[in-house]
């Protein structure tokens, strides 16, 4: 752990100074109350933010968010931003599951008129969206060549080539879906053929597809603009991400980076932030290269979308467009992107690495939506399977704190083999059943492994994000009915 405490500088806001380690370019700023802190204290988190603060052309600070836990390289809930010239891209400061994300939609359904169909809803939309470890897509055909365009263009691709969704979904993407630096030439023969048949799959682990009610508004205003107008209203969230197109680019990546860390003579405290300097050919191949997976994540829940609105179609007998089922907004959790910001009084361009973090720009921003601009971001923030998730608004605060970012879930507190000899599957069905929840899972052994204990408290990470004035809270949504992989 870290040689010195970290010390509170405001009631939700710690630091670990510059200096409390050797190589430390900047301080490393905790964003969390006592009890957050505390799950923080019991495994590297804490070590890793200080890790992440030696690396080179780091600016302001390395960023531990309230959800943070341990993860690879960077803590998960991990903000950090690096000189476009002077620093550096590390793929552990994104992650395996490049562009894990969660999108939402809203309806003209009310919670009370869905109930009666809700079983029969759930099951329809566990048969359309493939799910579970290895998951593949039959009724979708995407070649390889195919697959490169996808990885080049994005959400468009799948709406127009493939008519999977509607052409106004664009706009409610970070980024319009589409990273304009990917370049399919960048990614390895196995990575494509392990992404080819996953398109419109879920995957597994802490992935969801989610049927939720509106519990409570706290803005009015923002959650109307944002197409949520009453409690009781149904909302639709998909969580899932890159698949095994972003875990073998990230795999292949980090062999890359392992021998550019001795090329370029770089010295890190940690192999796992294997690293090359920003402007070397290995940094821009990687980002190339995970710009094609952060499109197929957007495009995978893109399709995902599709066949959610159909599964409402059948059981509900309207049409997608009657039932209101609109996008909210679809936000990356995991990716590294070229930014303008705010540096010592001068904008600068630098590599933001989201690990575990949400982008949460506030109003007036140029990279919003148009319908969006007078109010702000829409910022996601998904629970686990039994807890609340968060609509909550991007904040200039955010900006001046996290590089406009924000938490991006509960964070874990227990792996999954600590829950796997914990709880048992059917015990954690019915208890979620007691409590008016229904799950349809691939495998019993991931509700085990997702059990909500297994979980910091959301609602606790969205208070302290709202406290500190990194993100403000817009909805509370709690879960109705649960598809898992």
């Amino acid at each position: 752990m870290p040689q010195t405490q970290p010390e509170r500088v405001e009631p939700n806001i710690w630091r670990i100074p510059k200096g409390s380690r050797p190589g430390m370019k900047v301080p490393c700023i905790i964003y969390a109350d006592d009890s957050l802190m505390s799950k923080m204290t019991q495994d590297r988190t804490l070590l890793q933010g200080v890790n992440v603060a030696t690396l080179q052309g780091i600016y302001k600070h390395s960023v531990v968010l309230p959800d943070g836990h341990e993860g690879y390289g960077f803590p998960i809930g991990g903000v950090a931003a690096m000189d476009a010239e002077g620093g550096v891209i590390s793929p552990g400061g994104v992650g395996y599951d490049i562009n894990c994300g969660v999108r939402l939609l809203t309806s003209d359904i009310e919670v009370q008129n869905l109930k009666p169909v809700l079983p029969q809803l759930l099951s329809t939309m566990f048969d359309n969206v493939p799910c579970g470890l290895g998951s593949k897509r039959k009724d979708l055909s995407i070649s390889l060549s195919d697959l490169d365009v996808l990885t080049s263009e994005g959400v468009r691709y799948v709406i127009e080539k493939h008519g999977l969704g509607w052409e106004r979904d664009i706009e409610h993407c970070e980024e319009k879906g589409r990273m304009r630096n990917a370049d399919p030439s960048k990614v390895s023969p196995v990575a494509k053929r392990r992404g080819e048949k996953q398109v419109g799959t879920l995957g597994s682990g802490n992935h969801f597809l989610e049927i939720q009610r509106v519990d409570k508004i706290f803005d009015p205003d923002a959650a109307r603009v944002f197409g949520i107008r009453n409690e009781g209203q149904v909302t639709v969230m998909i969580h899932t991400g890159s698949r095994g197109y972003g875990h073998q680019i990230c795999s292949d990546y980090l062999k890359t980076m392992e021998r550019a860390v001795y090329k370029y003579r770089l010295n890190i405290p940690d192999r796992e932030l294997a690293c090359a300097p920003a402007n070397s050919t290995e940094a821009q191949t990687y980002y190339d290269a995970m710009a094609c997976a952060v499109n197929y994540a957007f495009s995978n829940r893109q399709a995902i979308t599709h066949w959610v609105r159909e599964s409402f179609e059948r059981i509900l007998h309207q049409s997608a467009e009657d039932l209101g089922l609109n996008l909210v907004y679809d936000v990356a959790h995991n990716i590294a992107k070229l930014e303008e910001h705010q540096v010592n009084g001068e904008r600068r361009r630098v590599y933001v690495h989201r690990k575990g973090a949400t982008r949460a720009f506030p109003a007036g921003s140029p990279d919003l939506p148009q319908d969006y601009k007078d109010v702000g971001q829409p910022v996601l923030i998904p629970g686990s399977m039994g807890t609340s998730s968060w609509v909550m608004l991007g904040t200039p605060r955010a900006l001046e704190l996290a590089w406009g970012s924000t938490a991006h879930g509960a964070g874990r507190v227990l792996s999954r083999s600590s829950a796997k000899r914990r709880f048992h599957g059917s015990e954690i069905k019915s208890g979620l059943r007691s409590k008016g929840i229904l799950v349809q899972e691939a495998s019993l052994t991931v509700l085990v492994e997702e059990a909500d204990a297994s979980y910091k408290n959301v609602d606790e990470v969205a208070q302290v994000s709202h406290d500190v004035g990194i993100a403000t809270k817009v909805a509370r949504l709690t879960p109705l009915g649960v598809v898992k992989g």
